[in-house]
């Protein structure tokens, strides 16, 4: 294996006779596409983490948890030691919304539950039946993640727009090397002895 020196950094931006406009312009499209890319990925990532744990946070004081009861009994058997805590089947409930009005739903609940037995709602501002919301643990790791994808998303378009422009410059300095070869080496297809 050759000796090829030391590697040279930032060699677009050196000072060479032989560089062509074109080198110039593909050195700068390429500065362009990774400050875009970082810049644009970091922006939308923080902007999307943010908004979801904003809206999560406003879950959390805008909804309310209410005891309501089963109506009628649970589909399934109320074997315990069967039965893992995480299984649950649908069953239909009563609570009173904040209006005093009263309401009817379907939530997960335990296996075999009895009519009559007391079940946590949780509702909205207005009353409707909603999930239970994200603790501020969970609502930080899902902001995470989300931002993550959007961060990742939002900086994939600057560096695919910039590799297609990149690609058109390459494909058109190799045009006009064919020509300026062409030009150059009139007797090139002749075979030499």
């Amino acid at each position: 294996m050759a000796f090829r020196g030391p590697r040279v950094w930032l060699w677009r931006w050196r000072r060479n006779p032989l560089k062509r406009r074109a080198d110039t312009v593909e050195a700068w499209v390429l500065l362009g596409t990774w400050l875009l890319t970082a810049l644009l990925g970091v922006s939308a990532g923080h902007a999307a983490a943010r908004s979801v744990e904003n809206g999560m946070a406003r879950e959390r004081v805008e909804w309310t948890a209410v005891r309501g009861v089963l109506v009628e009994k649970a589909p399934g058997r109320t074997d315990r030691e069967t039965a893992d805590s995480r299984d649950r089947v649908w069953g239909t409930v009563r609570w009173v919304a904040p209006d005093g009005t009263r309401a009817t739903g379907q939530i997960r609940v335990a296996p075999g539950s009895v009519a009559g037995t007391p079940v946590t709602v949780w509702t909205d501002r207005v009353g409707r039946l909603v999930s239970e919301p994200a603790t501020a643990a969970e609502a930080r790791l899902r902001a995470a993640f989300v931002g993550g994808l959007v961060g990742l998303s939002a900086a994939a378009m600057p560096l695919v727009g910039g590799r297609l422009l990149c690609g058109r410059l390459r494909r058109h300095r190799l045009d006009r090397w064919d020509v300026a070869w062409a030009r150059f080496d009139p007797l090139g297809d002749r075979r030499t002895g």
